[in-house]
């Protein structure tokens, strides 16, 4: 643009600095952020600084990400108040992240995402009274957290699997195969994460949720049904946890599979031994 000599406006900044954001371009975003100000003489509204916030949210940068929240010259919305606390949850700030749960209840009451981190954040702590008492609340009020869905196309249709699910007819086959790409996948150091569960359970029942996880059953239905050399292509509606994206890297790696998984917030794209996010997501 600066090429062409167009000048850029407010919307074109909130997309550079998304853009920044998802990459982890910290520095790149905090010079673009004062450039609009002091270059461009754009007045940045709650979009700008929500972009700021997950910008230095996902680089775990709470600190930092906490004082343009509370210097901002408005109140900050449920976006901005969201992005911190999605950033709190990824990088485990449990204290914080109750706090800005509840800056969101204050403002959005029904909101699925907090009630749901809240609990997780009393599960993490065994906090199973806690747990208990919101889990009550969400079904009062007909809150319910969203399952985990993964989608795969081949040959022309969609084949739809939820967490531990075996209704699919090949569900036989499928958690055969599963069982074999662990078991060749411990051969390379892998070992299930079970940070993610966060219910009661022992740590073998933990082990099993997470080997259980939706796009690991869309994975094997691809590799036992789709030609050897064929890209498998996944849908997810969720973020794509850790122990998924560990388990999928090591797939492309033992079976030389291109994957290319779409999770709610991007692409990834497991080719070459890396994931295109380079582990930033």
């Amino acid at each position: 643009m600066k090429e062409a000599r167009v000048e850029p406006n407010g919307v074109t900044f909130v997309g550079v600095l998304y853009a920044c954001s998802h990459a982890g371009l910290v520095e790149d975003g905090r010079k673009i952020f004062a450039s609009m100000i002091n270059e461009h003489n754009i007045t940045p509204k709650h979009e700008h600084y929500g972009c700021m916030v997950d910008l230095l949210g996902r680089a775990n940068l709470l600190r930092e990400a906490v004082e343009i929240v509370e210097t901002m010259p408005f109140a900050p919305n449920v976006v901005i108040w969201g992005s911190l606390m999605s950033a709190c949850q990824i990088h485990g700030e449990t204290e914080l992240g109750e706090f800005t749960a509840k800056r969101v209840l204050e403002l959005e009451p029904d909101h699925d995402g907090a009630l749901v981190l809240l609990s997780n954040i009393y599960a993490k702590e065994r906090k199973w009274q806690n747990v208990g008492d919101l889990r009550q609340l969400m079904k009062e009020r007909g809150i319910s957290k969203e399952r985990g869905c993964s989608r795969i196309e081949l040959n022309n249709e969609v084949h739809e699997f939820l967490v531990a699910d075996r209704n699919h007819k090949q569900a036989y086959e499928i958690y055969e195969k599963l069982n074999e790409v662990v078991s060749r996948l411990k051969l390379d150091g892998y070992a299930p994460n079970t940070g993610c569960v966060l219910v009661d359970l022992e740590e073998e029942e933990k082990r099993e949720v997470v080997l259980w996880h939706s796009e690991k059953l869309a994975l094997c239905y691809g590799l036992i049904n789709g030609a050897k050399d064929s890209c498998i292509r996944i849908v997810k509606n969720l973020r794509v946890c850790e122990d998924c994206h560990t388990f999928l890297k090591l797939v492309l790696k033992v079976y030389r599979r291109e994957i290319i998984v779409r999770d709610r917030t991007r692409f990834h794209h497991y080719r070459d031994g890396v994931c295109s996010c380079r582990d930033y997501w």
